[in-house]
């Protein structure tokens, strides 16, 4: 009986790729989600077993929830890069290793349901607007940290895509020129200093410098620092890795003043692996340098949050996708 119930009510499957992992979910507005699975993201091969990987974790979520795909209204894909939602094009996703891959095209071999696309935070930041702190916010910047650093932009209630869908890649500002390479190529982008992938960078270099570390052991391992192996040093008061987050946490508090002086918005939200681990330690020093580096007026107008929703977010921001392009409400 409880499968025919699940079967007469209609969902999304919302799929978050992120730099390290693959999340999935069905789910509605009435329910929330119903059925999550989780996976690695394996990069390495790029466009090949992309597609492939999807339609897997897609079939995958439907078989464990017992619907059919007359019950899955969209399928709405959030990219770590950039993408065109209206033709379904992966421009790059470079955490992903993704270039020139309509996506929409490809995963539709597969299957009947429409396939959406939008940029992983532009998808959260959705999904924060209509199902998290945003519900009564006009004007919103959402920055998820976590492998490389995305913005999503509320403007007036909606989200602002710009000219070509690329608004909100704030983690490509410049912040220092000639700085750290970043996966998009340029120096010195905001990604480039202050997303986990540099924070494990610069906690690299100080091990090889000599400096002691609780996180030296992993790294002679070869093993990947996660956002919760850097989120116990720093309940551990590892000195390496204090040093490391609060120099990348002044770093973002700083480029958040920048933007909210150009933008004047009510509402900043905090997000991704990085936050989700360490926001206790990281949004106190975050908060100092945004007032440091603030127009008096614009700073005081802002509130500054860590999102409620973690990383459910994207899954949840499928649903107003899915009411966005296709008129269905789930």
């Amino acid at each position: 009986m409880k499968e025919k119930g699940i079967q007469m009510k209609d969902y999304v499957i919302s799929i978050d790729m992120g730099g390290t992992k693959i999340l999935a979910a069905l789910i509605n507005s009435k329910d929330g989600i119903h059925t999550r699975i989780k996976k690695a993201t394996k990069t390495k091969n790029g466009n090949t077993n992309f597609v492939k990987a999807l339609w897997g974790i897609t079939a995958e979520v439907m078989l464990e929830a017992g619907v059919s795909e007359k019950n899955v209204k969209a399928i709405c894909l959030g990219i770590p890069g950039s993408v065109n939602p209206q033709t379904g094009r992966i421009g790059i996703a470079p955490n992903l290793n993704i270039k020139n891959l309509n996506i929409k095209e490809q995963l539709q071999q597969f299957t009947s349901i429409p396939v959406l696309i939008e940029n992983d935070v532009n998808l959260a930041a959705l999904g924060i607007k209509h199902f998290g702190l945003g519900k009564d916010v006009e004007d919103m910047l959402v920055v998820f940290v976590g492998t490389g650093i995305g913005g999503g932009l509320i403007f007036r209630g909606n989200m602002h895509r710009g000219a070509s869908f690329t608004a909100g890649e704030i983690g490509h500002m410049i912040i220092q020129p000639n700085g750290p390479l970043c996966g998009c190529g340029q120096k010195g982008c905001f990604e480039a200093l202050a997303s986990r992938t540099a924070i494990v960078r610069d906690i690299t270099k100080e091990v090889k410098l000599g400096k002691r570390s609780l996180l030296a052991k992993l790294l002679k391992e070869k093993v990947p620092i996660k956002s919760k192996a850097i989120s116990n040093a720093l309940k551990k008061n590892d000195t390496v890795t204090v040093k490391v987050v609060t120099n990348a946490a002044v770093v973002i508090g700083k480029t958040l003043a920048n933007i909210n002086n150009l933008l004047n918005l009510q509402m900043i939200v905090l997000g991704g692996g990085v936050m989700e681990a360490a926001a206790d330690f990281m949004t106190p020093i975050i908060k100092k340098s945004f007032k440091e580096n603030s127009l008096k007026d614009a700073g005081k107008a802002v509130k500054i949050y860590a999102t409620k929703l973690g990383d459910e977010a994207a899954l949840y921001g499928g649903i107003a996708l899915a009411e966005e392009f296709l008129g269905i409400k789930v």
